[in-house]
């Protein structure tokens, strides 16, 4: 039986996140293929959830229609503690897992706990969960949950329309570094700015793409860190872009770097390897999986010093940066595009509601 869905998420789909994007191409492409979805986008505070949060939960709920299942994207998923015990008895209710919350970067040990207990009383209510990774699906199944409530559906990618496209420029000039992430503590770059204070000596240029707004004391620590370092005028902090100037950002990279504490899944890894760019990251999480070891440099998380040496062997060695690239362009025959992604969600939460009912 194909159901329709109603799908859950904190504040607007439209978000320039990871997870938001995700969830934005599965709607636009399952309504591509006359799949009926419908989106409850919920006010609030998330994950530590308020009234607000709460009674926005509980109206989704009320609200879905009757022959719908509904799916609770995983940030969201607090919000329902008081509302799903009586919708689970009524209708199919999933969870979209991108990663554990309590592995968020910021909490307090207390915060972490809390959130860590209530997520996975929760997981245990829902008919089953929707997991962005292999490793986030071992992570749940880890804290009790049956496997055959979890399946598997990782994110798509867009694919540049030909090889020539993704062809890394030959140029005089600074390395172009390039990062792609929300300035959050869990994207640390707090890490990868003071690993490149360590080869200051050397010549390049990083250019990091993300929201500064989205956790304000996040990104003035990162500007006063940057000025404290004397990196302002190598360093520059560009906030959210739009497509065609991020676009270009990537046409222009010759090394993507990342230095996260935890990735769920790391949609910007395949966007690096979609356009053949090399990659260094930390060694978190779905990491290792996402990334063939032929394109990029892994480093263990919170390792700065390791960073360092990684960075500056790739900054001064095109042959090196090359290889990597090589491998990135090797990888791109493997990528899931969008459509074919959006296929497998949907897949993924019809088989949870069958195995369920039967």
């Amino acid at each position: 039986m194909t159901r329709r869905i109603v799908l859950a998420i904190p504040g607007s789909i439209l978000q320039r996140t990871g997870g938001y994007i995700f969830a934005r191409r599965v709607v636009e492409g399952l309504r591509a293929q006359g799949r009926h979805v419908d989106v409850a986008e919920l006010s609030g505070r998330f994950p530590l959830a308020d009234n607000s949060a709460r009674e926005a939960a509980a109206a989704a709920l009320a609200q879905a229609p009757a022959d719908a299942v509904v799916v609770i994207d995983g940030l969201a998923l607090p919000a329902f503690d008081h509302s799903l015990i009586q919708a689970v008895a009524r209708r199919p209710v999933l969870g979209f897992i991108h990663h554990p919350l309590a592995l968020e970067t910021g909490l307090s040990p207390g915060q972490a706990a809390r959130l860590g207990g209530l997520e996975t009383a929760l997981w245990s209510r829902l008919y089953g969960l929707v997991c962005a990774s292999p490793n986030t699906a071992r992570l749940v199944q880890a804290s009790g949950i049956s496997p055959r409530r979890i399946a598997i559906a990782e994110p798509g990618v867009d694919l540049p329309s030909s090889l020539g496209a993704v062809a890394r420029p030959q140029r005089v000039g600074p390395v172009r570094l390039l990062c792609v992430a929300t300035v959050t503590p869990r994207k640390n770059h707090r890490m990868l700015i003071e690993a490149l204070a360590q080869v200051r000596s050397q010549d390049w240029q990083l250019d990091c793409i993300g929201s500064l707004e989205r956790d304000p004391a996040t990104a003035d620590s990162l500007r006063a860190a940057i000025t404290a370092r004397g990196l302002s005028d190598r360093i520059t902090l560009h906030g959210e872009q739009p497509e065609d100037r991020l676009e270009h950002a990537w046409r222009e990279a010759d090394l993507f770097v990342l230095a996260s504490d935890h990735e769920g899944y790391g949609m910007v890894f395949t966007e690096a390897l979609a356009r053949a760019v090399p990659i260094v990251a930390t060694r978190v999480g779905a990491v290792p999986e996402t990334i063939p070891a032929a394109a990029c440099q892994l480093v263990a998380p919170g390792d700065t010093a390791a960073l360092a040496a990684v960075l500056e062997s790739l900054i001064t060695s095109s042959e090196a940066r090359q290889r990597l690239a090589e491998g990135a362009r090797a990888a791109r025959a493997a990528l899931v595009p969008w459509p074919l992604a959006a296929e497998r969600w949907a897949a993924a939460v019809d088989q949870l509601c069958t195995e369920r009912i039967q």
